[in-house]
């Protein structure tokens, strides 16, 4: 089963909800932990292990061969992204905005744009004494996750079999990394804080979620602070909340040093135990 944790918003607590569930649910079963949030992965701070596999991801980028080009100009008029264009006696490919689509190569009537390997970022693949960690970085300049993050993906897919529970720790916001870290996900965790930015990045979470179709539920982190509008919300929507994490400055303290906050906070381990035995619920029905 494929679980992502996800929010509309950066801050609301997925890294610290991802490294403390795995942890929790390790003690059960076996379980790999991916952050796809390739721009600034963090996950790896909480969680120490061996490195197994390290691998540099490409993507494909046509490079415009002179010789062979005839200058007429079909390259552009298919590119739907404006990667390619044609400038009086040459043809400027922009590799930031390539979706390596290869329509521009497949359709070349002089095969001129041959399509070449670019690195764009790193895998990198950890082993603990209880689960697997894999985190995936792009390269500083690098203005495209998606293509990172759907690698990252098929390494796991071909990595773990059917029966090993993968938790994904998403990227913030409702972007197009955030469509391709959950759309192939059983369940999306949505968390949220009770505040009045909270609630309105929640709205955009939902919405996106019904949109692509997706089975979700709502953690509340920092319960205590703010209002009660989040909650109003989601019983109106008739949104299941499955946990609400207690406010606490030792949460703070923990997490800023690199510890696990179950371990030491009696009422946030037993608001995670509520995560899975809900997880617990999902994967019965699932079978």
């Amino acid at each position: 089963m494929k679980i992502a944790i996800a929010s509309g918003k950066g801050g609301t607590g997925k890294t610290t909800l991802s490294t403390n569930l795995v942890h929790l649910l390790s003690q059960t079963r076996k379980i790999v932990l991916t952050d796809l949030d390739v721009e600034e992965p963090n996950s790896g701070l909480f969680i120490q292990g061996e490195l197994k596999t390290q691998q540099e991801k490409f993507k494909m980028i046509p490079q415009w061969d002179q010789e062979k080009c005839t200058l007429c100009g079909k390259c552009q008029e298919l590119c739907n992204f404006h990667s390619i264009i044609k400038l009086l006696n040459r043809i400027v490919v922009f590799p930031e905005l390539c979706h390596s689509c290869y329509a521009c190569s497949e359709l070349c009537p002089a095969d001129a744009l041959p399509m070449i390997p670019q690195k764009m970022g790193e895998l990198k693949h950890f082993v603990t004494l209880s689960f697997d960690f894999i985190e995936s970085k792009l390269d500083i300049g690098q203005e495209q996750a998606v293509p990172l993050i759907a690698q990252t993906l098929e390494y796991v897919d071909a990595q773990f079999d059917p029966q090993t529970l993968k938790l994904f720790d998403c990227p913030p916001g409702t972007s197009c990394p955030v469509i391709e870290a959950t759309k192939e996900a059983d369940f999306v965790i949505l968390i949220t804080e009770p505040t009045p930015f909270g609630l309105h990045d929640l709205k955009l979470a939902v919405e996106t979620m019904r949109e692509i179709g997706k089975e979700f539920a709502v953690v509340i982190n920092r319960y205590g602070i703010g209002n009660s509008d989040v909650e109003l919300y989601c019983n109106e929507e008739n949104i299941e909340i499955i946990s609400r994490l207690p406010n606490d400055r030792r949460i703070a303290e923990l997490y800023s040093e690199g510890n696990h906050v179950y371990k030491e906070i009696p009422e946030f381990e037993k608001e995670l135990r509520k995560i899975v035995n809900f997880i617990d619920h999902l994967q019965k029905g699932s079978h």
